[in-house]
């Protein structure tokens, strides 16, 4: 019975941009709480997001199912703030660091002290806070700007990142499934993340706990492939 009522819950998805709990539960015939339950098991297979009481399928031809920037300022803001707050012991004057267009990287370089730092960046909104501050070095990676995500695509990163020597790599992801693996809602961002972890010998992901237990439309990597963490749920930086 379950698993029907989860096709169910799909083929619904599936023909809507998104459904709340509510919505799924009156269509169905069934309680909240089982609905939750399923959406959560749901989730955990990585076959649809949720987010702010609404759940919506992953098309994985789409590759965008990703919230605009602005919305994601506004999303569990508190909470990024602080886990931004205590990356900063992280960094440290002298360093060169990258930052990912996520808005919990935008909530530390808005923290960030006027320092001598070099940072590298595909964030629109990274650059335009970080450009009013005299003695960081700014380095953006150019490219085509997305508006939706406030990021910048360059096709020429690879070759780009050659002539750095990147100290610690920060950034935050959509999700993280229960295999470990970690996801985003784009390939825009997805790739730009993967390439940096690759690439950069110390990680630090900035995550609060709404993000476990979730997937996204793009895969960054696996959560073995990270150095360290900072997040409001119960796990310690490694």
């Amino acid at each position: 019975m379950k698993e029907a009522r989860q096709l169910a819950i799909l083929d619904l998805l599936i023909n809507h941009k998104s459904l709340t709990t509510e919505a799924l539960s009156v269509a169905l015939s069934v309680s909240k709480e089982t609905i939750r339950r399923d959406l959560s098991e749901l989730r955990a297979q990585g076959k649809i997001l949720r987010n702010h009481g609404r759940a919506k399928y992953i098309h994985r031809e789409n590759q965008d199912s990703g919230d605009p920037f602005q919305s994601r300022l506004k999303s569990h803001y508190a909470h990024k703030a602080d886990i931004a707050r205590e990356a900063l012991s992280w960094i440290e004057e002298g360093m060169v660091i990258a930052l990912d267009a996520s808005s919990t990287c935008w909530y530390l370089a808005r923290q960030l002290p006027d320092i001598d730092l070099h940072v590298f960046t595909n964030s629109q909104p990274v650059c335009q806070t970080l450009s009013k501050r005299k003695h960081i070095q700014l380095t953006c990676s150019g490219g085509t700007l997305q508006r939706k995500y406030g990021c910048y695509v360059n096709p020429s990163l690879i070759s780009q990142l050659r002539s750095f020597e990147i100290d610690l790599f920060v950034f935050s992801c959509e999700g993280i499934d229960n295999s470990g693996m970690l996801w985003d809602s784009n390939t825009v961002n997805a790739d730009y993340k993967s390439l940096l972890l690759k690439r950069t010998a110390q990680s630090l992901l900035l995550i609060d706990k709404s993000k476990f237990n979730r997937s996204g439309e793009a895969r960054i990597g696996h959560l073995d492939d990270v150095t360290h963490i900072i997040s409001d749920a119960q796990i310690t930086a490694r």
